[in-house]
């Protein structure tokens, strides 16, 4: 996945919209021929009941693991909660928060993991 996403940084750099970069993402795992799917609608379910509303994971890859991408200055606690919460509400276990807005990014790949 690492490799996947510095691929991605590497040919494009910081400074970009974040959908440009998820674009590119899903690109490159396709080459890799890794199944993956982009905007991902998930319904948002309380207590069994569907509230009508629902939110999007940015990066599905194989049906498991959630990609959260960013193009931000700072990553802040919000932006690994948003992560945690959609981990927790879509049932995955594996997701990687990745700031593509940064020089190294190493200084911008988290991952993180539902305990359930």
């Amino acid at each position: 996945m690492f490799n996947a996403c510095l691929e991605v940084h590497k040919q494009l750099g910081p400074g970009l919209l974040e959908s440009v970069y998820e674009f590119a993402l899903v690109k490159e795992l396709q080459l890799r021929e890794v199944f993956v799917q982009y905007q991902v609608k998930v319904p948002l379910v309380y207590k069994g009941y569907e509230t009508g509303k629902e939110f999007y994971i940015d990066v599905l890859v194989e049906n498991e693991i959630v990609i959260e991408a960013k193009a931000v200055d700072l990553i802040h606690p919000v932006h690994q909660a948003q992560l945690l919460s959609y981990l927790k509400l879509s049932d995955k276990r594996l997701g990687f928060l990745v700031n593509f807005n940064v020089v190294l990014l190493k200084d911008g790949f988290k991952r993180m993991v539902n305990n359930y």
